[in-house]
C-alpha cells in the first residue's frame, strides 16, 4: 500500500526523532521518542509485511513497538497457532495493551477450534465484553465446571440487557435452560427489559420460550408494541401491563403523535396508569411534534406532566415559542428550567434576549453581563451586546523539560506515538489509554502535549476535561497546523482564515487522515463526490478520493466548497448549517423562519447536530482569531458576513 502524501509529510516532520541515538529534542522544544529502532517508513513497511505474513526485518525486533509486529504476524495464524505459543505471547507482554488485544482475538479463535481448556487458560477476569464472557462461560460448561457460580454468572448475562445478546451467548444460555435454571420468572424479567427498549422482535423471541400458560398474554403484549390495539383494556391491571402499554404508546407516538394521544385516555383508565406511565407517552408525542414545529406542538407540550420534563424537552419548549416569535412564552419556558440548566450561558443569553424583546431591557443587562463571562458562542454574543472584550483566561501550561522528557520516553507513550504515526490509531489509542491510567493530572496534560508534537491533535479533545481548569488549555484544545496553507486558500476564496480553521477543528481536529463513516475525508471532511465536482467546476487538480488526505488538496477544495455555500446563502451562519446538513434541510429552515435574527434562527434549527455545529464553529472562529492574530472580528459581524473594521480584544474577567 503506498504511503499517503500526508503520512510522508508527517514522517519528514518527525525525522529528527528517528535515529537510534535520539534521546533529546532536536528542533526547538519538540520532544522526541527515545531509542526508536528505525524511521516511521521502516516501521510502516515492517507492519505491512507482518500483516501480509511476510518476514519482518531482524532490526525491527528491537523497535519499541515490536510486540505489535509480532501480534500482526501471530493473528494471521490463529487457526493453527499452538496454545502454548499463544500463552507465551501473553505472558511475555503481560499487563500491556498488546496482550489484551491478542487475548480478545485469541479467545474467539480458541472457541472456534473447540480448545476449551485453552480458553480457560487464556481468560482474564478483567474482560467485560459480553461476547467474550459468554465464550468463557461456554468453556466452563464444556469442561465440566458448571457450579452455582456458573449459574449465577449466566443468569447475570441474561439479565444484563433487553437488547439482543451476542451469538456466543446462545450456547451457555441453552445449557442454562436445559438445566431448568431459566424459568418463566427470569424470562419475564428480560421481557420487561426488552419492553423498556421498545424492541418488539426481542420481546417476541423471549415470549416464544415462556410456558404455554404465559405465552398468550406475552404475544398480545408484543402485538401491542407493534401496533396498539383495544384489547389492552382487558389486560391484567399490573405493573407489567402498564409498562408494555405505556412503552407501546410511546413508540407509536414517535410515528403518529396525535393518534397515540387519542388512544391514551381509555388505556390509561383501564390499566390504572401512573403519572410516569402517562408522562412517558405524552413526552414522546410532544417531542416528535415539536421537533418538526407542527401546529399541535404548544398544546402537546402543555399536556406533558412536569415530572416527565427533562432538559431536552425544556429546550424544545423554548424553541417552539421562539419559532412562533412568542417571546413571552419563551421567557416563561426558560424560567421553568432547573437552576443548572437555566444558568448555562446559552439560556442566560436567551433569557436576556427574551426580556429585551418583551421590552425589559434593564432586566436583561445583568444577564448579558453574566453570560459574557463565558468563552463560548453565547458568551461572545453577550460581550458584543455589551461592547466589552471577549472572556478568555488561557492557561499557559509549561511543564519542566525534564518532566516532559519523562513522559515522551515513557514506554507506553513511545509505543502509542509510533503506532499513531504509521496510521494504526486503534492500537495507538489502546496504548494511550493504558498509559493515561497510570498518570496523574499533570502527566496526563504533558502526554497531550507530546501527542500533539507527534501530530496526534485530537488528544487535546479526548485527553483533557477531567479537571475544570483544563478548558483553559486553549493551545492544546485548539491545535493549529498548516496556517500558511489555511490563510492562502481562505484569502483565495475571500473567506476568513479563522472561520476555515474553525471548520477544520470541528470537522477533523486537524487530523489529515480523518475519515468519517459516510466517507468524508481529510481536514475539512470532504466527500469524494463533492471533491470531484468542486474540482471539476473550478478547474482544480484532483487525484481521486485518496488525494483528499493531502492537506493542500483538501483545503483548496474545502474552502472552494465553503465559498460556494456562502455565495448560495449569503449569510455565513447559514452557509455553516448547509456545510453540515446539506441544502434540503437548510432550505426548509430558511423557508420556515425567514428574516429571523441569527441567534434565534440557529437555536431553532431542528437537527441537534447542526444546531450545535453552527454555534461551535462560530465560537471556534473567535478562538482561532485569537490564536492566529491575538484579536477577533466581532461575532455579530462574523455571523452576518458584514464588513466591520472593528476588532474585539480578549480579557480575563476579574474574579
Amino acid at each position: 500500500m503506498p504511503i499517503r502524501p500526508v503520512a510522508a509529510a508527517r514522517a519528514k516532520r518527525h525525522a529528527c526523532a528517528l535515529s537510534l541515538a535520539a534521546t533529546l529534542a532536536c528542533v526547538g522544544s519538540v520532544p522526541v521518542l527515545a531509542q526508536t529502532a528505525g524511521d516511521d517508513a521502516a516501521f510502516r513497511a515492517a507492519m505491512q509485511a507482518a500483516e501480509r505474513g511476510q518476514a519482518v526485518a531482524p532490526a525491527m525486533q528491537s523497535h519499541p513497538a515490536a510486540a505489535w509486529l509480532e501480534l500482526a504476524t501471530l493473528r494471521r495464524n490463529f487457526a493453527t497457532l499452538p496454545v502454548a505459543q499463544g500463552q507465551d505471547f501473553m505472558r511475555r507482554h503481560a499487563d500491556q495493551p498488546v496482550a489484551e488485544v491478542f487475548r480478545e482475538g485469541w479467545l474467539r479463535a480458541l472457541a472456534s477450534r473447540g480448545e476449551w481448556q485453552g480458553v480457560r487458560a487464556a481468560w482474564s477476569p478483567s474482560i467485560t465484553s459480553p461476547a467474550l464472557r459468554c465464550i468463557e462461560l461456554d468453556a466452563r460448561a464444556k469442561t465440566g465446571a458448571i457450579d452455582a457460580q456458573w449459574t449465577r454468572d449466566v443468569q447475570a448475562i441474561w439479565r444484563s440487557s433487553g437488547a439482543s445478546l451476542p451469538d456466543t451467548c446462545d450456547a451457555p444460555l441453552q445449557t442454562l435452560a436445559q438445566r431448568g435454571e431459566l424459568g418463566d420468572a427470569l424470562r419475564w424479567e428480560r421481557f420487561e427489559l426488552a419492553t423498556a427498549e421498545q424492541d418488539a422482535a426481542m420481546m417476541r423471541a423471549i415470549a416464544r420460550n415462556l410456558s404455554a400458560s404465559e405465552q398468550a398474554l406475552a404475544n398480545d403484549y408484543v402485538a401491542f408494541m407493534q401496533a396498539p390495539h383495544g384489547r389492552a383494556a382487558q389486560w391484567p391491571k399490573t405493573a407489567r401491563s402498564r409498562l408494555v402499554a405505556s412503552h407501546g404508546l410511546a413508540r407509536f407516538a414517535r410515528e403518529q403523535p396525535l393518534a397515540a394521544e387519542a388512544q391514551l385516555p381509555a388505556i390509561a383508565s383501564a390499566l390504572g396508569f401512573t403519572e410516569a406511565d402517562t408522562g412517558r407517552v405524552l413526552y414522546q408525542a410532544a417531542l416528535w411534534t415539536v421537533a418538526s414545529y407542527l401546529p399541535d406542538s404548544a398544546r402537546l407540550l402543555a399536556k406533558v406532566p412536569a415530572s416527565a420534563y427533562d432538559e431536552r424537552l425544556h429546550e424544545w419548549r423554548v424553541r417552539e415559542a421562539m419559532a412562533r416569535r412568542d417571546w413571552a412564552a419563551a421567557l416563561a419556558a426558560i424560567r421553568l428550567m432547573g437552576t443548572a440548566q437555566r444558568t448555562q450561558s446559552r439560556w442566560t443569553w436567551f433569557e436576556a434576549r427574551m426580556l429585551e424583546l418583551t421590552g425589559d431591557r434593564a432586566a436583561a443587562q445583568p444577564l448579558y453581563r453574566r453570560a459574557a463571562t463565558q468563552p463560548d458562542f453565547h458568551g461572545f454574543l453577550a460581550a458584543d451586546r455589551l461592547g466589552q472584550p471577549y472572556a478568555l483566561c488561557p492557561w499557559d501550561f509549561a511543564p519542566a523539560e525534564a518532566a516532559k522528557r519523562r513522559i515522551a520516553t515513557d514506554p507506553g507513550i513511545v509505543r502509542a506515538m509510533a503506532l499513531y504515526r504509521i496510521d494504526r490509531p486503534g492500537w495507538a489509542t489502546r496504548e494511550w489509554t493504558a498509559a493515561l491510567a497510570r498518570f496523574d493530572d499533570d502527566q496526563r496534560r504533558i502526554a497531550v502535549q507530546v501527542a500533539q508534537d507527534n501530530g496526534w491533535y485530537d488528544r487535546g479533545v479526548f485527553g483533557l476535561g477531567r479537571q475544570p481548569d483544563e478548558t483553559r488549555l486553549y493551545t492544546l484544545r485548539f491545535p493549529l497546523t498548516s496556517q500558511a496553507l489555511i490563510e492562502r486558500e481562505s484569502r483565495r476564496q475571500g473567506l476568513d482564515p479563522a472561520w476555515v480553521a474553525a471548520e477544520i477543528r470541528a470537522e477533523s481536529t486537524f487530523n489529515p487522515n480523518a475519515r468519517s463513516p459516510a466517507d468524508a475525508r481529510g481536514l475539512m471532511q470532504v466527500m469524494p463526490a463533492t471533491g470531484a465536482a468542486v474540482a471539476r467546476r473550478l478547474g482544480l487538480a484532483y487525484g481521486g478520493p485518496d488525494s483528499l488526505y493531502d492537506p493542500a488538496t483538501n483545503v483548496a477544495i474545502g474552502t472552494a466548497y465553503l465559498r460556494e455555500k456562502k455565495d448560495m446563502y449569503g449569510l455565513p451562519y447559514v452557509a455553516i448549517a448547509a456545510y453540515n446538513a446539506g441544502p434540503t434541510p437548510t432550505g426548509r429552515w430558511l423557508a420556515q423562519r425567514p428574516d429571523m435574527d441569527p441567534d434565534l434562527w440557529i437555536e431553532t434549527i431542528s437537527y441537534r447536530e447542526t444546531r450545535e455545529y453552527v454555534a461551535r464553529v462560530l465560537a471556534f472562529s473567535v478562538i482561532y482569531d485569537w490564536r492566529m492574530y491575538g484579536k477577533a472580528a466581532p461575532l455579530e459581524a462574523r455571523m452576518r458576513g458584514t464588513s466591520d473594521a472593528r476588532t474585539t480584544a480578549f480579557a480575563c474577567p476579574a474574579g
